[in-house]
């Protein structure tokens, strides 16, 4: 079920980190795959702090496309302190085309769920989590799961 763009603001301040670092981007990328591999899920897993990659990990049937979507999807949560569902959502709202409406090359830029800022309370954004090789609304779930999970670990 796709959601809506209230929603999704709701969620992003809800799994806002309290810290973040290496270690961090470790393990968050860790609980992806983890998750990923024990449902056999054909994706690409990518954390930066800033865009820096930190974590990577490409599993079994994913494609050699992945990695470039994951990498597009993290320019976007950058870009934008959104995510790249919010985005997409975003301009199917108002009838934009993403790349046309932001002057961006599409070659780098893709508004399609995913691709996560890393928001860390009273600083802002750090870094981006993405997930490519599902539809997109999975990918961001897969993403946003993680995140929770992260956040609860960090006593929120």
């Amino acid at each position: 079920m796709t959601p809506t763009l209230e929603s999704l603001a709701e969620e992003q301040q809800a799994i806002a980190l309290r810290r973040f670092d290496y270690a961090t981007a470790w393990q968050l990328g860790a609980l992806m795959q983890a998750e990923a591999a024990a449902q056999h899920l054909p994706v690409a897993i990518e954390v930066t702090h800033g865009e820096t990659v930190v974590f990577f990990s490409l599993l079994p049937g994913a494609t050699p496309d992945n990695p470039d979507w994951t990498r597009r999807k993290r320019n976007v949560a950058l870009r934008f302190h959104q995510s790249s569902l919010h985005m997409r959502l975003l301009c199917e709202k108002h009838g934009w085309e993403f790349a046309q409406r932001f002057r961006l090359p599409p070659d780098d830029y893709a508004a399609s769920g995913g691709g996560v800022p890393l928001i860390v309370e009273g600083t802002g954004v750090v870094g981006a989590a993405s997930v490519s090789g599902l539809p997109d609304v999975e990918d961001h779930a897969l993403v946003a799961k993680a995140l929770r999970q992260i956040r609860i670990t960090q006593g929120a």
